[in-house]
């Protein structure tokens, strides 16, 4: 999975390492409880698209009237990071990470609690675009403690457990949540959220150190913020993945929501258990062999055209749940050579880092249109009106690396 979801809503701005503000070294010891309940605060994060997305025709019975606006519930979380991607990790380090932590997963439990009433939809939309504060500010802070509480030899490790949140979040939800929300109401898989996260808060606050608000942290205005944007989509190297990654997330979390209620009633527990790992796996396998031998990119457009040859064959057998499952893994391809391909095309760290931030603004415009966009297709064109859309992200996807690679002569 290489570094998937971790990073892409990393930022590119320095962060002064916890390890100068608590006094630690990196003979010390890994605190692998500590890790793990990081991990477990990204499970929550994930679970801020689950609880909606894995229910989502729950959702759409309670919201009769919503159509195409209802994608909105599910992808309106990340719309704060279209704005903050690049420049969220600036923005926190100027407060304790701590502190900002376990006030997101306050956040984000007051805000499970209310939705689990299902309040008016301009109300729940609002509380979505809330939450997405808790949600940035999560998948900020936690993989940054990480990566600097864990002692060097084990970071790489600590890191790959990261990688999992998203992925590992959706399975279980699909596996236990579908029949728990079935038995006793779509609310209650909020309120168990709502409990989750309070319960994180809690643990998190007993346990991760105390450090103070770094001193040196770099100045920014709005000249340099959009001097930044511009050099960065201007250059072919720094843009290629996150473009590639746009075109991605256009589509995952929406495959996600949408198919699953095209399979067989009697399939549907299953397919929306192990779409999410699918990709997982192929990500950490297959990718990672293709990597040993083929530039990034060209695995980037591998996976982008095996997943419009995946779509291809469900517009002929539209009945063939397998297929759903192949395109999801094909996907993966497209997931950990995105990331690979950072270092690759930029050497220096500091435009890897701007390529980092690409990639967190883009994602979450990605996440935040793909729902919608899938929903209006499906009201459109119905079933084959989303394999259209699906169709046109992979081959424009596979297209813009392949010019972005001409202007770059390779």
């Amino acid at each position: 999975m290489l570094r998937f979801l971790y990073w892409e809503h990393f930022s590119p701005c320095p962060i002064p390492p916890i390890t100068q503000c608590c006094g630690m070294t990196s003979e010390q010891r890994t605190p692998f409880l500590l890790i793990a309940l990081l991990w477990g605060a990204g499970l929550g994060a994930a679970g801020q698209f689950a609880k909606i997305s894995v229910i989502f025709p729950m959702i759409q019975q309670i919201y009769p009237d919503a159509g195409a606006s209802l994608g909105f519930v599910v992808s309106l979380i990340s719309f704060l990071g279209i704005i903050f991607g690049l420049f969220a990790g600036l923005i926190l380090a100027r407060v304790s990470f701590r502190k900002l932590l376990i006030s997101a997963l306050i956040l984000g439990a007051v805000l499970s609690a209310l939705q689990s009433t299902f309040p008016a939809l301009p109300l729940m939309l609002a509380s979505r675009l809330i939450e997405g504060v808790s949600h940035l500010i999560i998948v900020v802070a936690a993989p940054t403690l990480i990566g600097q509480l864990t002692a060097p030899r084990h970071r790489n490790a600590a890191m790959t457990l990261w990688s999992s949140f998203f992925g590992v979040t959706f399975a279980v939800v699909a596996w236990l949540g579908i029949q728990f929300a079935a038995n006793f109401g779509a609310h209650s898989l909020f309120i168990f959220h709502a409990v989750y996260m309070a319960v994180m808060a809690v643990l998190l606050a007993t346990t991760l150190p105390r450090t103070p608000a770094p001193a040196d942290v770099p100045s920014f205005g709005l000249t340099k913020i959009l001097r930044l944007h511009l050099d960065i989509y201007r250059s072919p190297n720094k843009s290629a993945p996150a473009i590639g990654w746009l075109f991605y997330t256009l589509t995952y979390v929406s495959l996600l929501t949408v198919l699953p209620e095209f399979v067989a009633e009697e399939s549907r527990t299953w397919i929306a258990s192990i779409l999410p790992l699918s990709g997982l796996v192929v990500s950490i396998t297959a990718g990672m062999f293709l990597l040993q031998y083929f530039r990034a990119v060209t695995v980037v457009i591998t996976g982008f055209m095996l997943s419009f040859l995946t779509v291809a064959a469900l517009a002929i057998f539209p009945d063939a749940a397998g297929l759903l499952v192949v395109l999801v893994g094909a996907l993966g391809l497209v997931q950990g050579a995105s990331f690979a391909a950072i270092p690759q095309l930029n050497d220096a760290p500091a435009d890897q880092a701007h390529a980092n931030g690409a990639i967190a603004q883009l994602g979450n415009l990605g996440n935040t249109l793909g729902t919608p966009i899938a929903l209006i297709a499906l009201a459109l064109g119905g079933f084959y009106g989303l394999l259209i859309f699906l169709a046109l992200c992979y081959i424009a996807g596979a297209l813009t690396h392949w010019r972005l690679g001409q202007l770059r002569g390779s």
